[in-house]
């Protein structure tokens, strides 16, 4: 059983703050489920604000946005921005034609059908063909010029294609810009290197979604196996832990061995070579590093290295073989725990589960707070001395003005949705708090996680007789303890982490506003701040994980566990650092016996080289899309289960060194640790009912 240990909730302030400010963040989501529209994003919007396609309006069956003058918008970035320089239109179908407002007036005498299709085009209620171009362009009643375009992503974009390698549109090489000029369709060239782009990736996009449609049930069959061959691991560490580690560190030493040797071989077969006993300062230095490998010396520096390399390895082994005995005993300890706690290695599914419903709230909350407000226009000038660019406007007053006059061309056109209330002006300050408290949530829900899985090894630990005196359902035992005690001591030690990520997230910001300044210093600063948070965030994760591992164990505070379990990782340094490494290189190799055999296994299966299953093997466009699926999918699977063996090693560790500091294996305080862990130690035997645990 664990340690003699009264419980009572801990960092009640904490706990308190923490609850008020989830009450505070649903608020913020109602808040901007009030007054935000997520239409604003999936609907694209005309100049006047208006959505395209939005029901019991005017624009209801008109789905696709239109630009008056398409060459004016510098790239595609630009139109799926909405800040083109040019009148935007919700139409209910694009362009199949190349038309001139020019052209259109010649035949209005002789054939109106040419303005009724020409007007679907224009402004709303404009029905005056016989106006003059000059007016109507200068008031943007009508297109100058319309061009056969295909719609994407609810945009009319010209209907690009290649034609013996010459740009075209509709084979076309050339169209009439409705200014009595002839132009040349590469004058489209810039947005058409990106539209093609898009249009291919698009191409790529549906290929793919066909891939996984006829392989899904296959990409689940091999992730199943991910999953059976990472339980299999996990309990094989068990008996191959040890095996594995000594069969790798005599590999490293014998790699290193035949390295001195090759060394030693080119060093004595260069003796007598013409120029091989230069100096590497007589060379100094070259672009071609071969002229370094004719040289002796090189290779007398090589040797070296590799010398002192194996020597310092070999006497590490020599000086810490005990220590890397404990970390592999406490290796396999750790697999016969999980065999004996199974449960814990689908906890993992819980977080997944929490951390999916903290990044889907986060993600609504800032989509509805970034379509908060009402719409705001600013003037749009193609020239770049006009002082009113940038500068909001009334479109219903604007041609009044005497903007026109002084920038020709500008408009006044909607720039994004806002508003000059108390709630429109804190938007950013409300971005910022969801940013937050979405990082809060989500380290608590890990926090919550390693408590648990904490608890739960701790009570096989502290179990006098293996497997008898482990408690039932210790699993759920330590998450009801951890919700029910430490929720504040949770919150607190995740607060801690959440502040420094949103400073992270800060410097990163700055960093990239800054990226075209010349200001040396300023750089310097920011770098050098980046990577102290950068270890800040690293150390605080280190804290708090043995920090919920006490917490578990004794039931305390936060900095009271944070402190304990700092002072005792400081008095076992070299076990930590023995642990560790073994540790991480274990984990390592099953991650990549995972994820490496299953991608094998995958990549014979879909490249139809397994004659069992060659009938079975779905035709695919691209054989790398369900393989990389796989692959990924089992490192993440593998991942998930070793993190929790991780987990069970860390908090093996932490009651070990308790279990030294606090007991003598003496009748009246007898060792809790296995018979395996005890003998390594040397210490006095175990009794007789421990032995038998």
């Amino acid at each position: 059983m664990f340690p003699s240990v009264f419980r009572h909730c801990t960092d009640v302030l904490c706990c308190v703050i923490f609850i008020v400010v989830i009450l505070g963040y649903i608020a913020l989501g109602i808040l901007a489920w009030v007054h935000g529209d997520p239409r604003k994003v999936v609907y694209p919007t005309d100049s006047s604000g208006q959505f395209c396609g939005q029901k019991d309006t005017i624009n209801e069956n008109k789905t696709i946005l239109f630009y008056f003058n398409i060459l004016k918008c510098a790239s595609p970035i630009v139109l799926i921005n909405l800040q083109c320089p040019t009148t935007q239109l919700c139409v209910s179908k694009c362009p199949d034609r190349f038309a001139t407002y020019i052209d259109m007036q010649g035949s209005y005498r002789h054939n109106k059908s040419y303005w009724e299709y020409y007007r679907q085009f224009c402004k709303p209620g404009f029905n005056k063909p016989w106006k003059s171009v000059a007016q109507v362009i200068r008031d943007e009643d009508c297109p100058s010029m319309i061009i056969p375009s295909r719609p994407f992503l609810k945009r009319c974009f010209p209907d690009f294609s290649t034609k013996n390698g010459i740009l075209t549109v509709a084979n076309q090489t050339t169209f009439k810009d409705g200014r009595g000029k002839t132009r040349n369709v590469t004058d489209l060239r810039e947005a058409a290197n990106g539209i093609n782009n898009v249009l291919d990736a698009r191409s790529v996009g549906m290929k793919i979604f066909e891939d996984y449609a006829s392989s899904w049930h296959w990409i689940l069959i091999g992730l199943f196996i991910a999953m059976i061959v990472s339980l299999l691991f996990l309990v094989l560490l068990r008996f191959t832990a040890g095996v594995l580690f000594w069969i790798f560190i005599l590999g490293v030493i014998g790699i290193i061995g035949y390295g001195i040797w090759h060394c030693y071989w080119e060093y004595d077969h260069l003796q007598g070579t013409p120029g091989s006993d230069l100096t590497i300062y007589d060379i100094g230095f070259q672009t071609d590093f071969r002229v370094y490998l004719q040289l002796r010396q090189t290779w007398l520096a090589f040797m070296i290295i590799l010398c002192i390399v194996e020597v310092f390895i070999i006497l590490m082994l020599i000086f810490l073989r005990n220590r890397i005995r404990i970390a592999i005993a406490l290796l396999q300890e750790g697999s016969r725990a999980i065999g004996y706690i199974m449960s814990t290695l689908f906890y993992p599914i819980i977080t997944f589960v929490l951390i999916a419903i903290c990044i889907s709230y986060w993600a609504v909350t800032a989509v509805f707070l970034s379509t908060s407000g009402e719409p705001v226009y600013k003037v749009m000038a193609n020239q770049t001395l006009c002082k009113y660019a940038n500068l909001t406007c009334d479109p219903e007053t604007f041609n009044t003005t005497n903007v026109t006059k002084l920038c020709v061309g500008a408009q006044c056109t909607f720039a994004f949705y806002g508003g000059e209330s108390f709630y429109h002006k804190y938007i950013f300050i409300f971005q910022l708090s969801n940013a937050f408290v979405f990082l809060w949530l989500v380290n608590f829900a890990i926090a919550l996680g390693q408590c648990t899985l904490a608890g739960a090894f701790a009570s096989y630990y502290w179990a006098f007789r293996k497997p008898a005196d482990i408690p039932p359902c210790p699993l759920f035992s330590s998450f009801g303890r951890a919700i029910r005690y430490h929720t504040g001591s949770l919150a607190f030690g995740s607060l801690i982490l959440a502040i420094v990520q949103l400073i992270r997230i800060i410097l990163e910001y700055l960093d990239h506003k800054l990226k075209g300044t010349q200001n040396s210093f300023t750089r310097f600063l920011l770098c050098c701040l980046k990577c102290c948070f950068w270890c800040l965030e690293k150390f605080i994760k280190f804290i708090n994980r043995n920090a919920y591992i006490m917490i578990a164990i004794y039931g305390k505070n936060f900095c009271t566990s944070a402190k304990e379990a700092f002072f005792l990782l400081m008095r076992n340094v070299v076990r930590v650092a023995v642990l560790d490494k073994v540790t991480d290189f274990l984990l390592f190799l099953g991650k990549l016996l995972v994820a490496g055999g299953v991608g094998v296994l995958a990549f014979f299966f879909f490249t139809h080289r397994i004659p069992v299953f060659t009938q079975e093997t779905p035709t695919l466009n691209y054989y790398w899309v369900p393989l990389l699926t796989v692959i990924i999918g089992s490192y993440l699977i593998a991942h998930g289960f070793f993190s929790v063996y991780a987990m069970c090693v860390d908090t093996l560790f932490l009651c070990f060194c308790e279990d030294l500091e606090r007991n003598d294996g003496s009748t009246a305080k007898p060792y809790y640790m296995s018979a395996s862990l005890h003998r390594i130690l040397g210490k006095k035997e175990l009794s007789p009912k421990k032995a038998m645990g």
